[in-house]
């Protein structure tokens, strides 16, 4: 077990609290996720551990988070659990300590959620075998009452008991979130109690909810398990919005409901972001921590599979043909009400607004006759730093949109577009930005104006008209400035 799951640090540190509670004479046991995952040989670049302790769990970490100068936080008062933090030259160790339970260890597993998390050992019995080459020797110590070991091998997700879900109703996502982290199946009985206790998610709060969302959203099976969710009505509970879009038409240029075209959009989206894994631009960009570890491509994904929110308040039919003018901003209103619902930062709710107001733009560019450098000069100034992600949404978008009316030519050039305005978009980040020929000091003192809004409309258009290169001196960005300011007094008399 030792090399790639432990490091000599991790060692030390667990022979730490090991002597810490034969100081105490407490009795730890090691539970759960982390016992799991070293069996499965699931790396983690961070260790987080769960103790099962008899009673006194808070006392305990407290006492302890003082020998390690780590951070301590009580997580429930009233069933005993806390959590210390521990940084450690780049590592970080999440040790979470929890009284039983129940009146003994096995009772305290038979209330957790599912059997492959029921594993337990005594962390005396962990190190003494973590220097072990082979499992053997570490499995026989391995306290298993609810068979966790053999549906680990199976590869099962399967609850303990039939109260699983009343205890905490948040095991209802986690069901999904685990088979999708794991790839695991889940058992047809656990399957049947997600049916009849689903509507008991709607007491979980939204920041557990996101947590487990965002974990699926993280994994290359989203599609597969967003549909999962859809079709187990667990998502509509969570967006409850998403129900508006179920079996909503679209009209000829679409073969799909909004529902399954949102869905079929995800899929899209999925196979272009693997089939980008040698493009390093791509990568790197998707890879951009956005807020609390949460990464621009899962947000990408929650993107698509908002785009079109905004469809069902928008729908209006004239002279026979279905409409959804403006779901665009619609969506992106919406989007405010559903990140706040999810506690998303602020950051990624201004990066989910953009995706969503501005994923119809990629496709009008695609339909001009001409592509000018000034149209796309706008694209790019108003999608900002969500440009490509806005690309990316578009072009799964096309592909999920197939109806009689959408020819072979136009989703071929909409392909031709988008993809060279990914590769200008990620050039240009490359480049270093020309300064500017003039400032608002400059036009005030020229100009002899006081400061207002017309100064920065001014200097957009003299950053427009250089980007694109119609102009390249400062007597060029003047004469532009003049002919602004001249046609706004004319406006004004």
């Amino acid at each position: 077990m030792k090399g790639p799951y432990f490091t000599d640090r991790d060692m030390r540190l667990l022979n730490h609290i090991l002597k810490f509670s034969q100081a105490k004479n407490t009795q730890l046991y090691i539970v759960g996720g982390f016992l799991r995952d070293i069996i499965l040989g699931r790396l983690r670049t961070n260790l987080d551990i769960d103790f099962a302790i008899k009673r006194n769990a808070i006392e305990f970490a407290s006492g302890l988070a003082k020998k390690l100068s780590a951070g301590f936080v009580v997580l429930d008062k009233v069933n005993g659990c806390a959590r210390l933090v521990k940084r450690s030259q780049g590592r970080v160790y999440t040790l979470d300590f929890t009284d039983f339970r129940g009146k003994d260890l096995c009772q305290d597993l038979s209330r957790r959620d599912f059997s492959i998390n029921t594993l337990a050992v005594e962390l005396r019995a962990f190190l003494d075998n973590a220097g072990k080459s082979r499992f053997s020797s570490f499995n026989n110590h391995l306290i298993d009452p609810f068979y966790g070991l053999k549906d680990l091998r199976r590869g099962i997700i399967k609850t303990v008991s039939p109260f699983a879900f009343d205890d905490d109703p948040l095991r209802i996502l986690r069901t999904f979130s685990l088979s999708c982290i794991l790839n695991f199946k889940i058992e047809p009985k656990t399957l049947g109690l997600v049916k009849k206790k689903r509507i008991k998610l709607k007491s979980v709060s939204y920041e557990r909810i996101r947590d487990e969302l965002f974990k699926i959203l993280a994994s290359p099976r989203s599609y597969e398990f967003l549909s999962r969710l859809g079709r187990y009505r667990l998502l509509e509970l969570i967006i409850p919005e998403i129900k508006a879009m179920h079996r909503l038409n679209q009209g000829p240029y679409h073969h799909l409901d909004v529902w399954q075209h949102t869905l079929e959009t995800i899929n899209q989206l999925e196979k272009i972001i693997s089939h980008s894994v040698h493009n390093q631009d791509i990568q790197d960009y998707l890879s951009q921590e956005i807020s609390s570890g949460r990464h621009r491509c899962e947000l990408v994904k929650l993107g698509g599979l908002l785009h079109d929110i905004g469809k069902p308040k928008t729908l209006r039919i004239e002279e026979g043909k279905i409409m959804f003018h403006g779901h665009e901003r619609e969506g992106s209103d919406m989007l405010q009400e559903i990140a706040g619902r999810l506690k998303l930062s602020n950051e990624e709710t201004g990066v989910l607004k953009k995706m969503i107001r501005f994923h119809l733009r990629p496709g009008y560019l695609a339909d001009s006759p001409v592509l000018t450098p000034r149209a796309k000069f706008r694209f790019f100034r108003d999608a900002a730093e969500e440009s490509a992600s806005v690309l990316l949404i578009s072009l799964a978008d096309q592909r999920a949109t197939k109806g009689y009316l959408t020819t072979q030519e136009s989703r071929q050039r909409h392909e031709r577009v988008v993809r060279r305005l990914i590769k200008e978009y990620f050039q240009k980040k490359k480049q270093k930005k020309p300064a500017r020929l003039i400032n608002g000091h400059d036009l005030m003192k020229r100009f002899r104006l006081e400061p207002s809004p017309l100064i920065g409309r001014v200097l957009s258009e003299i950053e427009e008209a250089q980007a694109i290169g119609k102009i390249q001196t400062k007597m060029e960005a003047i004469k532009i400035a003049e002919g602004i300011i001249k046609r706004r007094k004319n406006e004004r008399s």
